[in-house]
């Protein structure tokens, strides 16, 4: 029997969904897409740190992933770092050769803070590459008392079993057809 990509890449979704919503990680809600498509990353914080409310989230943008543009949240001071790219690429015929490689959230003041036993999502989107594979985001997490850094990313493969802090994983999966979408 063979399957469409569409139908591969919906079954790898709920599989991956499944898997990712069994941990107390930051994570992507939806942790796969497809090669050379737009695509809307929501982080989904399930805890501060130790206890202590979440203050700031800090994303840093991996090499491959064009055109960074981070949400607005209300109650949250949003900031970008840019810096020079070491492989410009093109977008509608126009060199790009700075993007946006950081994106932080703070809590605009103490009341905005994200409490422990509450959940919430910082939202960006931009384009991802036409090769298929495994995209890593690292998540800074700043509390009132303390710090995570999701930053881990497994030696070889893409399971996280084991890590203490992994990196929020995005499956790249095969498209049939690599195009322009926004």
């Amino acid at each position: 029997m063979r399957f469409s990509s569409t139908t591969k890449f919906i079954a790898t979704c709920a599989f991956m969904a499944g898997a990712a919503g069994v941990s107390a990680h930051i994570v992507l809600d939806e942790p796969a897409a497809l090669a050379g498509t737009s695509y809307r990353a929501v982080f989904r914080v399930g805890h501060g740190c130790a206890g202590s409310p979440t203050t700031a989230i800090k994303v840093l943008i991996p090499p491959g992933f064009k055109g960074a543009k981070p949400m607005p949240k209300p109650g949250w001071v949003l900031s970008t770092r840019r810096e020079k790219l070491a492989q410009p690429y093109d977008d509608h015929g126009k060199s790009v050769t700075e993007a946006v490689t950081e994106i932080t959230w703070s809590a605009a003041s103490q009341n905005e803070a994200l409490p422990n036993d509450w959940y919430d999502e910082f939202v960006l989107r931009g384009a991802l590459p036409g090769e298929a594979g495994a995209m890593w985001f690292k998540v800074l997490q700043t509390c009132e008392k303390g710090s995570i850094d999701w930053v881990q990313i497994p030696a070889s493969g893409t399971s996280t079993h084991g890590l203490q802090a992994p990196a929020a994983l995005l499956e790249i999966i095969p498209s049939e057809h690599v195009g322009h979408r926004h």
